[in-house]
């Protein structure tokens, strides 16, 4: 419980009134009161004569005059600070053991975990067209069967290694200096199922196990936690508006547009005329998507992480 120091002298009517006030806050705050009589000591006499009532709790100080809002104010940031030292006495009370190194070492090396987690996750999409072109095909397709749930991986929308293009897009794309994907693998271009089963060939390469827009916005997440790192960390977080508005805002244009002109509904239809995107915009809408959502969520973990770091290596010290 708060210990409230208040100095002040009979015929005080400023003091009866703290007095009051600091009585109808004790359900809101509790606390214990302890009224001092500056008549009592004459240095007490002197020093506050002029400037009761004061009041004193923990390391805060208000002198007269001052009202009931601003008692509450104090009172409640001296327990708040009472609160967070008992936490941290009760936490450093404890041994450090291995939950708290681990934390201290997650703390301190996230960002190298976060970057290894999606270099691995994008980058074994890239490996699986590199396996087929090495003869490879078993564990390139267990990598292409993993990734098949989080995936469409249509031939049309994927990116190809080793052949003639980089990518062969849908003829409704009107990508010119590109075969289409019927014209280079003569499977059609409405049968899904075929497509999504295309891992390629020779002539045309193989494709990656992530379709190009995920490739995109997962290579962009690798790009922003580099440059965070590279930078000191000292990137602030993007604005969720300026996420909505240029991260979300394109791919969801983009990908929610396609979708809809392509279901087939005769009302749709004449509102929103087939449409198919292209690898270009698929890159675009993707990578600013993956970028400022990085861009958004690291330095928020980052100011987390560093909460953690402060707490147990104050715990480390106390234990010293």
């Amino acid at each position: 419980m708060l210990t409230v120091t208040l100095y002040s002298r009979k015929d005080c009517h400023l003091c009866e009134q703290a007095r009051a006030d600091l009585d109808s806050l004790q359900a809101e705050i509790p606390h214990r009161l302890v009224e001092v009589d500056i008549e009592s000591d004459p240095a007490l006499h002197k020093k506050y004569l002029e400037k009761i009532p004061v009041l004193e709790v923990g390391p805060f100080h208000k002198e007269a005059p001052f009202t009931r809002l601003e008692l509450a104010v104090t009172l409640g940031a001296a327990r708040d600070r009472q609160a967070a030292l008992q936490k941290l006495a009760a936490a450093s009370a404890q041994p450090l053991d291995a939950g708290d190194r681990f934390s201290l070492w997650m703390a301190r090396n996230y960002l190298w975990a976060v970057l290894v987690l999606f270099l691995l996750y994008v980058g074994l999409p890239v490996l699986a067209p590199a396996l087929m072109k090495a003869g490879y095909t078993t564990p390139a397709r267990i990598i292409y069967t993993a990734y098949s749930p989080l995936c469409h991986q249509l031939g049309f929308r994927s990116f190809f290694l080793f052949g003639e293009q980089p990518a062969y897009p849908r003829a409704a794309a009107n990508v010119g200096g590109l075969q289409t994907y019927f014209q280079a693998t003569g499977e059609s271009e409405d049968d899904l199922l075929a497509a999504r089963r295309f891992l390629g060939n020779e002539l045309v390469g193989y494709k990656m196990a992530l379709c190009e827009r995920d490739i995109a916005i997962y290579g962009a997440i690798v790009v922003f936690v580099i440059l965070f790192g590279l930078t000191g960390r000292r990137i602030p977080p993007l604005h969720w508006a300026l996420w909505l508005l240029i991260g979300l805002g394109p791919i969801g244009l983009d990908g929610f547009s396609q979708l809809f002109s392509q279901l087939n509904i005769p009302f749709l239809a004449q509102l929103l005329p087939f449409r198919e995107s292209s690898p270009t915009l698929r890159v675009i809408t993707g990578g600013l998507f993956g970028f400022t959502t990085a861009w958004f969520g690291i330095p928020y973990m980052e100011e987390s992480m560093r909460e953690t770091r402060d707490l147990l290596l104050k715990k480390i010290a106390v234990l010293k």
